[in-house]
């Protein structure tokens, strides 16, 4: 296809507009897809001409890792592969909990581990998956910049921080791109970190830009959500909040059906628009959805389409937060007053 959406830079690479983001082939939404299905699905991405994979150590607590290494390690050249460290698996009670450790000993033991996961000599896009706020965001930086020094890793990136993070860490070495949430139903990057990023050169890689299925038309019944399934735990999908917010649902399929565009590819031509440095990272376990999703980069969305979205669904008329409070406490991007 010709994207009506050129490529965009990414570390020391320029990539496709849209990414593909693997988390969802391994963890967060109930039960994951058998390793033969995300197989396809990653193989099918990068016939699609996908060229930017994202993963993290935290993703099936190392599955996620092994299953892009796996899979896509015969085509490593053909892509930017970024991962990201600083939350991780540790043992707990004859299980396994998520912990945040930004310490740099951390880090450079997560790195090495990832690196033999993902079967590559060098990951090309590392970042700091979140600030862990009892280690100095200077010193974790460092420790990330010593990597790129050993050739283990290409860029550093951050995830979820704010401005003043940002600039923080970017005075100890250059910031390559941030990762954030970002959709219509999440709007806190436009409050200071997407301009923040275009003023120091960074991507910005936003992360859930179909608001965890919300946008791509679905999620009409979220009592039918897995027990484990990370949005159960979320206040936009709690009952009182989703009842008001699928009233948005159905006037934004609508507009996409006026359009005559799908509801993903109408959310993310969107997002598209809102920098040259913006790229897509939506996340899928189903073929006919990423399908989807690519033909968004060729949606060439009018001002006057992208206003009307604008007005539709945004940070006033959405109902309930996108994280409880225990999760907000572990981040630091900044929240509307």
């Amino acid at each position: 296809m010709s994207p009506f959406h050129s490529q965009r830079r990414l570390g020391y690479a320029t990539v496709f507009p849209i990414g593909f983001g693997c988390m969802n082939l391994s963890h967060a939404y109930g039960t994951p897809p058998s390793p033969e299905t995300a197989a396809a699905v990653l193989l099918r991405a990068l016939d699609l001409g996908v060229d930017h994979f994202d993963t993290a150590a935290l993703y099936g607590f190392g599955a996620n890792e092994e299953l892009v290494g796996r899979t896509l390690a015969p085509f490593r050249s053909k892509f930017t592969l970024a991962s990201k460290c600083g939350i991780s698996g540790v043992k707990f009670d004859g299980g396994v909990r998520r912990a945040i450790d930004g310490r740099p000993e951390t880090l450079r033991q997560t790195c090495e581990e990832s690196l033999r996961r993902l079967q590559t000599d060098v990951i090309d896009l590392y970042y700091l998956h979140r600030w862990d706020k009892s280690v100095a965001i200077e010193e974790s930086v460092g420790a990330l910049a010593r990597l790129k020094q050993q050739g283990k890793i290409r860029a550093i990136g951050l995830s979820e921080v704010s401005a003043a993070t940002l600039e923080r860490a970017h005075a100890v070495h250059p910031i390559a791109a941030v990762q954030s949430e970002y959709s219509l139903c999440t709007r806190n990057p436009e409050i200071a970190v997407l301009e923040t990023c275009l003023k120091i050169g960074a991507a910005f890689v936003a992360f859930s830009p179909l608001g965890r299925g919300f946008l791509a038309g679905g999620l009409q019944d979220v009592t039918r959500l897995e027990p484990k399934d990370l949005r159960r735990s979320m206040p936009r999908f709690e009952a009182q909040h989703h009842t008001l917010n699928l009233k948005l649902q159905e006037r934004f399929i609508a507009l996409a059906q006026l359009l005559h565009y799908s509801p993903a590819q109408l959310a993310l031509a969107w997002l598209l628009t809102r920098g040259p440095h913006v790229i897509a990272l939506p996340g899928t376990t189903r073929i006919e959805h990423l399908e989807d999703n690519i033909q968004a980069a060729a949606v060439p969305l009018t001002t006057d389409a992208a206003a009307r979205l604008d007005a539709l669904i945004n940070q006033h008329t959405i109902s309930g937060n996108r994280y409880n409070a225990a999760t907000q406490a572990e981040i630091d991007t900044e929240n509307f007053s």
